[in-house]
């Protein structure tokens, strides 16, 4: 049966996702990002004192305790993890991410909303040298913890220096603490086989402590030209599908 689909020239169970751009502001909202990625604040280069920290939580890290102890790796033989396990609860990751400096900030909280956010804001606030920064910029996606203008004028009320930069509407990716969560995911989370959460805890703090001490900062590529290429092959597209769709005829 393999074999017949894989000689099929129609092959459903392969697919691509794709998403519309819907934020009206998309182009203004994702440059801002960009330039603060390449040290620049409405056209004026940051400052010595001028920081960048990408922020976002990972929710429901579960601790699955294995109902049988996990087989390490051996000679020509791959981690062997059971199948079945009980549940050990789960917690939220928020992290703060300073691109420039390539330096994680960390906590575990049972979820998420406004006032873990907060408390992620405040651990990274009053540490040096964000404490006595000129300014912090914090880029953020539009999670209901970190959501529009009242959130960044929460954090702006706690911290005079920090100032929030939202992402444009399902535009994650242009958040470079993605990355690290990425890193996150297959260095610490996977595979999933924790006895309880105090581990998860436990290896987290340990995983920040070895990363903060060898990391660099990640070589992103993605430029405001980029996005202008991307924004004029979307109006393209945009522009054809219209024409094709006028095009037929109608019934």
């Amino acid at each position: 049966m393999r074999r017949w689909l894989k000689q099929d020239a129609l092959k459903p169970w392969q697919y691509r996702s794709w998403i519309s751009v819907r934020d009206p502001a998309f182009r203004r909202k994702a440059a801002r990002v960009l330039d603060l990625y390449a040290r620049t604040f409405d056209g004026i280069p940051l400052g010595e004192n001028d920081y960048v920290i990408s922020a976002d939580e990972k929710t429901s890290i579960q601790a699955c305790c294995r109902c049988h102890p996990t087989l390490a790796p051996g000679q020509a033989r791959a981690m062997r993890v059971n199948h079945e396990y009980d549940r050990g609860g789960a917690l939220a990751y928020l992290a703060a991410y300073d691109l420039h400096r390539a330096r994680a900030f960390g906590r575990c909280e049972p979820k998420t909303g406004i006032r873990p956010f907060m408390n992620l804001v405040t651990h990274v606030m009053t540490t040096e040298p964000y404490a006595s920064a000129r300014r912090v910029f914090w880029i953020v996606d539009d999670g209901s913890s970190h959501r529009g203008q009242k959130a960044a004028n929460r954090s702006t009320s706690a911290f005079p220096n920090a100032l929030m930069v939202h992402t444009p509407v399902h535009a994650s990716w242009l958040n470079q603490v993605e990355i690290y969560f990425s890193v996150v995911q297959r260095k610490v989370v996977s595979p999933n086989d924790f006895t309880d959460l105090a581990q998860v805890r436990d290896r987290l703090r340990a995983f920040e402590d070895r990363y903060n001490a060898t990391a660099q900062p990640f070589q992103w590529r993605f430029t405001t030209s980029d996005l202008d290429d991307l924004m004029a092959r979307l109006d393209r597209h945009t522009a054809d599908h219209q024409e094709e769709s006028s095009a037929q005829p109608t019934t």
